[in-house]
């Protein structure tokens, strides 16, 4: 077999990178995966290698052929010049965000913004003199009249976190090169094989690889891809903050990338079967869902991506909290938990309203998210149907 370079693994479909991207089995004796490599000290044959860290590899915090494989890999798979790997989805924003602002900048972030990247911002940027605005997500290059002298950054995430809107990231993308300033996102939800963000105009995409990297909901894990203009800050950063990501953790996660655009094609053709069968349900008001016309940019989306993942949310239409929590409390197969991807179904309520500042929430009925997961649709169905009888029984 010969040795995959570069080039040769550019030239392949998604599907096939996959299966190669990261991995030299010349290089660990014929097997097939990178094992894990667990320690810190690495010992230099010489004193000269030694002070000159001239080594391959100099210090566990510095990499280890497992963090090399994955970096490897997830840069080939993004587009990136290069990609660092950390403990979570929310320290990839974190390690990100601190690579591009400084004391006296000004960042802008979509309003709607994961929560927790919110809270780092107003809890940790602002005590350290980082100004904070937020935009509404559906501005597109009107958001240039937010840039400021100071405006260094730009955050978006495509499709918002639990309300889906879906920004115009190119025309977000002209408008912060224009200014000089850094284009990031949360590309969570789309991964890199249904919106390729650097190819796109960002210069730094965030992706918590425990989602659908991971697929098994076993790993925390997150990852930051740069462009060639931010990836020597964004490498500098993550080495001062010394965030590395654990070596079990980055063995799971070269694991599940082997499937996981099955997985994501699986989990969007369901997703998509089960979004469509609420849109028709009496209790439903809304299906929020960017495949969906009524979703905010929807047409972007059609423009952009090349598909949908296994999330999306709904609105009910007026009900009582105690109506929604006999809905929910005895679903047999959608499991109430944070975050999604895995392999398994979840499903949360959620009201945005505490948590947005640009834009409001308006909508009357309670709100869902729903992960669609590997079970059979119409088990799925079967299930959520008798979580609504539940429901008009509560709430006539």
């Amino acid at each position: 077999m010969k040795k995959m370079t570069p080039q040769t693994l550019a030239g392949l479909s998604d599907r096939t990178k996959l299966v190669y991207a990261g991995r030299d089995p010349s290089e660990q004796f014929g097997f097939v995966n990178t094992p894990i490599y667990r320690g810190s000290t690495v010992l230099a044959p010489t004193m000269e290698e030694l002070l000159n860290r001239s080594n391959r590899f100099v210090y566990g915090t510095l990499g280890t052929p497992t963090s090399e494989a994955l970096e490897k890999a997830w840069s080939a798979i993004s587009g990136a010049e290069g990609t660092v790997c950390v403990p979570s989805g929310l320290a990839a924003v974190t390690v990100a965000i601190l690579s591009c602002v400084k004391a006296g900048d000004h960042l802008l972030i979509t309003d709607s913004v994961y929560r927790p990247t919110r809270e780092f911002a107003e809890g940790f940027l602002k005590r350290y003199g980082v100004e904070v605005s937020y935009f509404d997500p559906m501005i597109g290059e009107e958001i240039e009249k937010l840039i400021q002298p100071n405006t260094t950054a730009i955050f978006t995430e495509a499709p918002g976190s639990q309300t889906f809107e879906i920004q115009d990231i190119p025309a977000l993308a002209r408008i912060a090169k224009k200014h000089g300033a850094t284009l990031l996102m949360d590309n969570t939800w789309a991964t890199p094989f249904f919106f390729p963000p650097h190819e796109m105009g960002v210069d730094l995409a965030i992706e918590a690889g425990t989602k659908y990297l991971s697929g098994h909901s076993d790993l925390l894990l997150g990852m930051v891809s740069a462009n060639e203009r931010s990836w020597k800050a964004l490498r500098s950063t993550y080495l001062q903050l010394g965030l590395c990501a654990g070596p079990e953790d980055m063995f799971l996660a070269l694991r599940g990338m082997r499937s996981m655009l099955l997985r994501l094609k699986e989990q969007e053709k369901a997703a998509l079967d089960v979004a469509h069968w609420l849109k028709a349900r009496p209790e439903v008001e809304k299906v929020l869902h960017p495949a969906f016309a009524d979703c905010p940019g929807h047409e972007i989306w059609k423009r952009d991506f090349k598909g949908s993942s296994g999330l999306f949310s709904i609105v009910l239409k007026p009900a009582s909290q105690k109506a929604v929590a006999a809905m929910l409390d005895d679903l047999l197969l959608f499991g109430m938990g944070y975050s999604w991807g895995g392999y398994e179904s979840l499903i949360i309520p959620f009201d945005p309203k505490p948590y947005r500042s640009a834009t409001q929430w308006n909508e009357k009925g309670p709100a869902l998210r729903i992960q669609i997961g590997l079970e059979d649709v119409e088990d799925l169905k079967r299930d959520l149907d008798a979580g609504f009888a539940r429901l008009r029984a509560a709430h006539p």
